[in-house]
Formats: C-alpha cells, structure tokens, sequence
C-alpha cells in the first residue's frame, strides 16, 4: 500500500496526518531496547484446536463475569496470524456482537493497521478478558487468572512472529509489570521470546489527539522489529 493511500484511510476518520519519528526537523529516530519479560510457559495440548478452545470460552464459568456477560468475546482474524493484537477486555458494544474491538475504537484501530498496510484479515484480535467487566471496569486479578490459560494458548496455536499489547492494562498484564504506558512506549519486550511492542489504545486517542504522533511511531517500531525479526 502506497503513502498516499495509507494518509487517505486516516483522513477519512478525521484523522491528522501521522509522521514518522525521525521525519520531523530535531527529532531523532527510535533506537529499540529490547527488554525480557518473559510470561510463563504456555501450556497447549499437542492436540488442542480452534474450534475446541473456542467453544470451552464460550461455555466458560471460571469467574463471576459468566453471569453478567451477554457473550464471550473470543477473538477474530487470521489464525496463522504474524500479528496478535491484544487489548484489555471486550466493553458494550464487543459484548452485544462478540467481536472485539467494535465501534469507534475499533474503527480507529481498523484504520490504524491499514497506515501500516494491514488488514484485520490479516492479523488476529484478542484481548486479556474474554467476557465483559461489568460498566467497563478494570478486570480483577482473579478474572485474568481465569482467562489466562485461553490466551496462552491462542498465542501457541498462532504463534505470532509479533504482539501488540493494546493499552496500559494489556501492557501491564501481559509484561507482569506496574510500569506507566509512558515508560513501556518505545522499547521492545519480549513474552516467550516473542517480541512486545506497547501501543495505545484507540479509545484513548480518540480523547488525546496530540498523541497520535506517538501512536504513529509505536507502529513504526512494530514494523521495524518484524523486519528484523525477518531479517
């Protein structure tokens, strides 16, 4: 996908020009400093499947959330994916439709990837929580205990050659770390030796426009790591 083309996905969200770190006059370019937080050992049967996992999330009654969520929100996208993406936790509108990342916020984040030449075909869409906090609240330690086996084993069937870690909580959770957004921008984590980079959360951006240079260059950084992870 051309420049061009990528700025014309942007501004049909109302979205100001991005520009890569480096390109503005006094600012210097990212340099990556990798940082091992690696998460525990992902358990996945030799024999575990799609299909089998999807339908134990939707049956799931390990927490509280079971009796309050209209459905589980399991995840989207391609199951051989070089990309996962992982938010915090569905909100209203994932809740009613079982999709993650719907609404405003996931349009953003639609239009997020196409700047990079991605499609949400092309990446898979999960979060932390598989089920809705009640009014959108902060998920519960117990809660991401009892999700977490879930995504540990998304991660292996994938394998992703690169996570997104969408938001502060995602970030904090999957890096076991209560390290501010602001100090885990910029720098390359790993989980299972799988490379991490921290991006913000569309719904965010949606509220602090001035960040979306900063956003801009967080996918900057992702690109440049599944480069040299090609490489």
């Amino acid at each position: 996908m051309d420049n061009a083309l990528r700025l014309q996905y942007l501004e049909a969200m109302g979205i100001d020009v991005w520009l890569p770190r480096g390109s503005v006059h006094g600012e210097q370019a990212f340099s990556p400093e990798v940082i091992d937080n690696a998460g525990p050992e992902i358990t996945a049967s030799a024999t575990d499947n799609w299909d089998e996992l999807q339908a134990e999330v939707a049956g799931c009654t390990k927490c509280a959330l079971c009796k309050t969520r209209t459905q589980t929100v399991f995840g989207l996208g391609n199951k051989q994916a070089d990309w996962m993406l992982v938010g915090e936790a569905p909100g209203q509108h994932e809740d009613e439709q079982g999709l993650p990342f719907v609404g405003s916020a996931g349009l953003l984040l639609t239009e997020m990837l196409r700047a990079i030449g991605l499609t949400r075909d092309e990446v898979f869409i999960t979060n932390i929580l598989k089920c809705r906090p009640p009014n959108n609240r902060d998920p519960r330690a117990d809660e991401v205990e009892s999700c977490n086996d879930y995504l540990q084993r998304q991660l292996k069937l994938i394998q992703p050659k690169i996570i997104l870690a969408v938001g502060r909580i995602a970030a904090q959770t999957l890096l076991k770390t209560d390290m501010t957004l602001a100090r885990l921008r910029g720098k390359v984590h790993a989980y299972n030796n799988t490379p991490v980079v921290v991006v913000y959360h569309p719904a965010y951006l949606l509220r602090s426009l001035p960040e979306k240079r900063k956003a801009w260059q967080d996918l900057q950084l992702a690109i440049q790591t599944v480069k040299e992870c090609e490489g």
